[in-house]
């Protein structure tokens, strides 16, 4: 998912590993599109991605207004956002990891 949202240029690319600290997934993933339809395209473009490689029953929520997209592929949860919206949330905050200081830089908790 990393490299189809590098693909994709998202910016400000995050994951955080929740192993042991989340019973709903093992891996968040959060990320910056540049519009609503950057955001959209992305959310689009890992659903697909996701289904073609097998996984069944991936919900995808916020695809009417892409300011903030949730797609749930069970083991991997993906928050993409427009970021205004993204600094308002502040999800990176809430797992007690620094967001990144430059939306155009990748940080990363961990690798998936």
């Amino acid at each position: 998912m990393e490299k189809t949202l590098d693909d994709d240029k998202a910016e400000g690319l995050l994951v955080i590993d929740l192993s042991g600290k989340s019973s709903l997934t093992d891996y968040m993933i959060i990320a910056s599109g540049t519009s609503q339809r950057h955001v959209g395209a992305m959310a689009q473009n890992i659903s697909e991605k996701v289904k073609a490689s097998g996984v069944d029953g991936i919900a995808v929520e916020g695809m009417r207004t892409c300011d903030w997209v949730l797609v749930d592929a069970g083991d991997v949860i993906v928050h993409l956002f427009r970021p205004e919206v993204r600094k308002f949330y502040n999800l990176e905050k809430m797992w007690g990891v620094p967001a990144p200081d430059d939306a155009d830089e990748t940080a990363e908790a961990t690798s998936i």
